[in-house]
């Protein structure tokens, strides 16, 4: 797979698809960054949310680093935590 292909899927599962089944990024990881903040006892942020999200795809990568459905959600943690901290 192409890293253009690669980028498109993500952008396409975190625009479209995504969206169809959990609801807007900022709302979803919103209310998950409020259960792990509880879970944790300290502030947990959306952004936060993405980048704990992106060392998930990133361990699940040692195990199946073919497995190109990691390598996609890590783009596209990376983009949604970059949309959420620049206000976007």
């Amino acid at each position: 797979m192409y890293r253009t292909e690669l980028l498109e899927r993500a952008a396409d599962i975190t625009t479209h698809d995504r969206n169809n089944d959990y609801g807007e990024a900022k709302e979803s990881f919103g209310r998950i960054a409020s259960m792990w903040s509880t879970y944790l006892g300290q502030p947990v942020s959306e952004a936060d949310v993405c980048a704990m999200m992106v060392l998930l795809k990133v361990s699940r990568s040692r195990a199946s680093p073919q497995k190109m459905d990691n390598w996609i959600d890590m783009c596209g943690y990376a983009a949604l935590a970059g949309e959420m901290v620049s206000g976007g």
